[in-house]
C-alpha cells in the first residue's frame, strides 16, 4: 500500500511518485492501477510540478450527505443518494487557481474526500468494493452559489473549468468513514467535520451509483461537503486538509 502522487519532473516529464515517510518522493515504474517498481530516483516536492493525481473520464459527486451539512441546512435526511455530475474539464491540481467565473456573483468552496476508482465497474457487489478502489484524495467541490439558485439545478454552478481542485496525493490505505475533513478559508478554519458524520458511508454510494453508470478507471466519486460552506473572493487562498491524505492548496483569481 502507498501514498501516490503524480507530477511533472524537472524535464517537464510526467511521473508517478509515491510520497516517502520523509515527505520525498520516490518514482515509480509501472503501473500504479496494478503492478509497479519503486525506483531508487528520489525527487524533493519543491523543484517539481505537482499534477492532479488522476485524469477522469467524470466526477460523480454527492448533494447532501453529512448529517450536519443537513441539519445546517434545515434539509431532510434524503432516502437516497443525491448525485450530479462534474465534467472531467473542471479539474485542477494543487497550487493552481481557481477562476472566478463572470456570470457569478457568489463563488463558494466545499471540502470533500473523494475516492478514486480502480477498475471498470458496473453493477458492483458489497463484496467487490475493496479491490476496486485505487485510494482516496481532496476534492474542492467549487460552486456558483447564486447560479444554482437561480437555474433550479446544480450543472451550470458546478462546472466551470477550475471548479474541481483535487490532490495532492492519493492515499491507497485508510477508513475512509473515519476522517477528520477540514477547509481553511486564508487561514481561518471554516469547515471542521469527520466523515463518520455521513448520511452514505462510501461503500454504499460507490455500489448506488455503479448501479446506475460505468465508472471507469481513474473516475472519481466525491462525497459531499459538511457544514460551513461559505463564499471566497479573489485573492483567497482555500486549502482543503483531510487526514492522512495531506493538505489541498488552491487560490482564486
Amino acid at each position: 500500500m502507498a501514498k501516490f502522487v503524480r507530477f511533472l519532473n524537472n524535464r517537464g516529464e510526467e511521473r508517478w511518485g509515491v510520497v516517502s515517510s520523509n515527505g520525498y518522493f520516490k518514482e515509480i515504474e509501472g503501473d500504479i492501477y496494478s503492478q509497479y517498481q519503486i525506483t531508487d530516483i528520489v525527487v524533493e516536492p519543491e523543484k517539481v510540478k505537482i499534477l492532479p493525481p488522476v485524469n477522469p473520464t467524470k466526477i460523480v459527486a454527492v448533494g447532501l450527505n453529512y448529517k450536519d451539512h443537513a441539519k445546517e441546512l434545515n434539509m431532510q435526511i434524503p432516502d437516497e443518494p443525491i448525485i450530479f455530475i462534474k465534467p472531467s474539464t473542471t479539474v485542477i491540481g494543487h497550487m493552481d487557481k481557481i477562476i472566478y467565473p463572470e456570470q457569478s456573483r457568489q463563488v463558494d468552496y466545499e471540502a470533500e474526500l473523494a475516492v478514486i476508482i480502480k477498475n471498470k465497474i458496473k453493477n458492483l457487489n458489497p463484496d467487490e468494493f475493496s479491490q476496486n478502489i485505487l485510494g482516496y484524495t481532496c476534492l474542492n467541490d467549487v460552486t456558483a452559489r447564486d447560479l444554482q439558485k437561480k437555474d433550479g439545478q446544480w450543472t451550470r454552478a458546478k462546472s466551470f473549468d477550475t471548479f474541481a481542485p483535487i490532490g495532492p496525493f492519493i492515499e491507497t490505505e485508510l477508513d475512509p468513514d473515519n476522517l477528520s475533513i477540514k477547509l481553511f478559508l486564508n487561514g481561518e478554519l471554516k469547515q471542521s467535520s469527520n466523515t463518520s458524520n455521513f448520511i452514505f458511508n462510501v461503500k454504499t454510494l460507490v455500489i448506488f451509483i455503479s448501479k446506475i453508470m460505468t465508472l471507469n478507471r481513474g473516475d472519481i466519486i466525491t462525497t459531499g461537503t459538511p457544514a460551513g460552506v461559505g463564499p471566497v473572493k479573489k485573492g483567497d487562498k482555500i486549502e482543503v486538509e483531510i487526514e492522512k491524505i495531506g493538505r489541498l492548496i488552491n487560490f482564486v483569481e
